[in-house]
């Protein structure tokens, strides 16, 4: 199938192609919707189950900490089982996490159930993603992926300001109860229309790679959530996870490495020789450092520093994360018909130039200023997203889809993770500093999201030199062992 770059994807697709793409993205977006509907709502969480700050904060830590665990696998169950299967498992698992929130009579029942809809939310990215890697020619795929980039950005950004809606007058048993009957009807128009795609592969789990692996990723995402405390990186519950995490990656990566020689690894590392994608997932880390220590340092400002309430921070937020997902598509469009390098510098130079200018912002920073300066951050991402995703995974060879879309996913969260704990750890250590020396503490916090700003600017410095090495990835070469595989057209049994 060949159109040209300025032909539109999704019309040059055949209609099963495209119902199988629209299901994902629909049922993707409601599983990433909800990872943040929640943020808001931990304080009307801690009064109504009578826990203290430290424990509701494991609602979002076992959230992530599922996600790292699980993300690995998902390379090895897209090989092995049939995408309808997958889905299924995915959406089944969420739908029964959701439903569990919404009837959860305390917090210990709540906790488990965001544990069973990140089992399921880690799956659903990784499965869009090599879908349409599978389904649509290189040549068309940003404007495909323009359409992914609009879950990942949109979907985030409403997440708060739904909740917020919800919570001015209804119970928080409706976070979830709104999203349960999206997300059955997803499962149900699924059951209905979504075929299978690619050619499945016998291969046999290897035991000892998924407890390396949760060590490895989950003591990493579990030691750098728990930097945030008082202690920071100095804190024994963050050294200790650390250790264990840096020993269970060194025995995790010799243990793939072995079985690329000898049988299926559960994550094929193999796709770090391919430049492009060693450079995308660099880039997409720091990117997702700048927006998710946005994410958690602009609310805190907005809400400690200038007083307002959680909906109003929301709705002050909504329209960079609406504006993200407007532009992607015509993102993908520009990435098919000029490549990444004329659209992730500018990207690029925009994050640092907003980080640096939040660098900046105090107590008496005017409101639409705070406005342009988010927007002006989502205009940069939405120029970065798109084009790091595509250029990444393209030059990867069919048998590596689900791989390196495992891998990059799962960086993703290692990277959000880390860009969390060093701003926020940066934040404090400032604000504690200066409280010591009779600083008022308005001043204080001030001075303390200041300094994480600049961090983070400085950070995406690099990013602007990483851009000026991006270049339009070449077709894929399959490996010599799979090339049958690589040139079997998509099966839909």
């Amino acid at each position: 199938m060949t159109a040209s770059p300025t032909v539109s994807a999704a019309n040059s697709l055949a209609p099963r192609d495209r119902t199988v793409i629209l299901i994902l993205l629909v049922a993707t977006f409601v599983v990433i919707l909800n990872e943040t509907i929640m943020n808001v709502a931990l304080p009307r969480l801690m009064s109504e189950l009578h826990v203290v700050a430290s424990s509701a904060q494991w609602l979002s830590t076992a959230f992530m900490l599922t996600m790292a665990v699980v993300i690995p696998v998902t390379g090895f169950l897209l090989q092995r089982l049939h995408t309808r299967t997958v889905f299924f498992a995915a959406m089944l698992l969420f739908c029964a996490g959701t439903l569990l929130a919404g009837l959860a009579p305390g917090f210990g029942v709540l906790l488990v159930a965001r544990i069973v809809q990140a089992c399921g939310t880690a799956i659903m990215l990784p499965l869009l993603m090599t879908t349409v890697l599978t389904l649509v020619p290189a040549q068309q795929r940003g404007a495909v992926m323009g359409n992914i980039s609009i879950v990942i950005s949109v979907a985030p950004a409403i997440g708060p300001t739904i909740s917020g809606l919800i919570l001015q007058s209804l119970s928080w048993r409706f976070m979830f109860l709104f999203v349960l009957p999206i997300a059955l009807a997803a499962l149900a128009y699924g059951a209905r229309a979504l075929n299978n795609v690619g050619e499945r592969q016998r291969l046999t789990l290897d035991v000892l790679s998924v407890p390396l692996s949760a060590l490895g990723f989950g003591g990493l995402v579990y030691g750098l959530s728990q930097a945030a405390g008082p202690a920071g990186l100095n804190a024994p519950a963050v050294i200790w996870p650390l250790i264990v995490s840096a020993l269970g990656l060194t025995l995790f990566v010799a243990r793939q490495l072995a079985l690329q020689r000898t049988g299926a690894p559960l994550l094929d590392l193999r796709v770090f020789r391919f430049p492009p994608f060693t450079l995308g997932v660099l880039l997409m880390m720091i990117a997702m450092m700048a927006l998710f220590g946005g994410a958690i340092l602009l609310p805190i400002y907005l809400q400690t520093v200038r007083g307002l309430t959680s909906l109003q921070t929301g709705l002050l937020l909504l329209p960079g994360g609406l504006l993200m997902g407007l532009l992607a598509p015509l993102v993908g469009r520009l990435f098919d018909r000029y490549g990444p390098l004329w659209l992730v510098t500018p990207g690029t130079a925009l994050m640092t130039l907003v980080l640096w200018q939040l660098g900046g912002i105090g107590a008496a920073t005017p409101v639409w200023w705070l406005l342009s300066l988010h927007l002006l951050l989502s205009v940069g991402l939405a120029l970065l997203f798109t084009p790091v995703f595509t250029s990444a995974l393209g030059p990867l060879p069919m048998h590596l889809y689900s791989h390196g879309s495992a891998a990059l996913s799962t960086l993703q969260q290692v990277a959000g993770a880390a860009g969390t704990a060093l701003l926020i750890t940066v934040m404090t250590g400032r604000i504690g500093a200066l409280t010591k020396t009779d600083v008022a503490l308005p001043l204080a916090q001030s001075a303390g999201l200041q300094a994480a700003f600049s961090v983070a600017a400085g950070i995406s410095v690099l990013a602007v030199v990483l851009a000026l090495f991006m270049r339009r990835s070449p077709a894929p070469a399959p490996a010599p062992h799979a090339e049958a595989a690589a040139a079997q057209v998509p099966s839909h049994s």
